[in-house]
């Protein structure tokens, strides 16, 4: 499993759940309170995202990725705001 971490900011939540749907392996945001959630479960981003969305859009995540191409697959979308 990968140990970095990628911080996201002002993210349309529709676009991040297609991004996150594009991930093969696991993708688990990372709480303030040092829970993780795997968002590759339908509940979990239901609780998770909640938590974190401001306005419709996701204020400010902290995510690790399973595997490095989904790792690469949110960062390009968090950069370019498109995940190709």
């Amino acid at each position: 499993m990968s140990n970095s971490k990628l911080e996201l900011h002002n993210l349309d939540v529709q676009g991040f759940m297609k991004a996150i749907d594009q991930c093969t392996g696991d993708v688990f945001l990372e709480t303030a309170d040092g829970d993780s959630l795997n968002l590759k479960s339908k509940l979990c981003q239901m609780i998770g995202l909640m938590s974190i969305i401001e306005g419709g859009m996701i204020a400010e995540a902290t995510i690790r990725c399973q595997l490095p191409e989904d790792e690469t697959i949110l960062f390009r979308y968090n950069l370019y705001g498109k995940t190709e």
